[in-house]
This record gives C-alpha cells, sequence and structure tokens, in this order.
C-alpha cells in the first residue's frame, strides 16, 4: 500500500463515485475540494487530507485514513476513510418534495432554460435559508 493515490483513484475507490470517470468530472467540475482548495483529478491524496465532495445540494466531507487504489466492498470502506458529513447536510436528503413543486399549466412542456434557472435559484434561496 503507498502512501498517497490520485484522488480520483481514490473517490472511486471508496465508492463516493460509481465510476472512475464520474470521479474525474466532478474534480473538473470544481465539485471536489482538498484541504479546502480545488482539486484536479491527479491531486495525489494521503492520510489525514480531508476531501469535501459536492453532490448536488449536499456536501460530503470525509477524512483519509489510509490511500488506497483498487475498488473496496462497501463494508471495508470504513478502514480507508471517515465520513465527517455532517448531520445537517444529510438532512437535506430527506427534504420533502412536495414543498418544491411548481405548478405548471398543461400541456406547456418541459421547462425552458430560462425558467429551468428561475427554479435552481428559488431551490438555492430555500436552501440557503434553511441553514
Amino acid at each position: 500500500m503507498s502512501d498517497s493515490t490520485r484522488l480520483d483513484k481514490f473517490l472511486w475507490a471508496i465508492r463516493v463515485f460509481k465510476t472512475r470517470t464520474d470521479a474525474t468530472d466532478a474534480c473538473k467540475g470544481s465539485k471536489i475540494t482538498v484541504n479546502g482548495q480545488e482539486a484536479k483529478p491527479s491531486r495525489e491524496v494521503k492520510s489525514g487530507d480531508i476531501i469535501t465532495v459536492r453532490k448536488g445540494a449536499i456536501h460530503y466531507t470525509y477524512k483519509v485514513l489510509a490511500p488506497i487504489e483498487k475498488r473496496q466492498g462497501a463494508k471495508l470502506v470504513s478502514e480507508y476513510a471517515e465520513n465527517l458529513t455532517p448531520e445537517s447536510e444529510l438532512e437535506k436528503l430527506h427534504a420533502p418534495t412536495e414543498t418544491f413543486f411548481v405548478k405548471r399549466d398543461r400541456g406547456t412542456g418541459r421547462p425552458t432554460k430560462k425558467e429551468r434557472r428561475m427554479l435552481d435559484d428559488l431551490y438555492s434561496d430555500l436552501w440557503s435559508s434553511e441553514e
């Protein structure tokens, strides 16, 4: 076992992402930070590093216990990474979806790009007001 490994490999190995490509894309999309700094997929992570992953509205936080490169079974993940995600972030998973329903007239089809942005702004305002 080495003393460091690539960030994208590590996130895939501890089952944060289903594929390594997903992990790489998240890094390139500025959704991953290591010790508070945006990280590229090739960034080396070592024991003690704190990784923050933004998936949707939730920010997951992990502490690297031992860097690995091979994908692990779900039961073994706790040996390599500690989940430090605050309870307030996890509660966002259980937010009632009924409160976010927006009435649309029948036959108007899917929202346009402009309407989608307005909906996203509304949702982000709702999430930020709950904190």
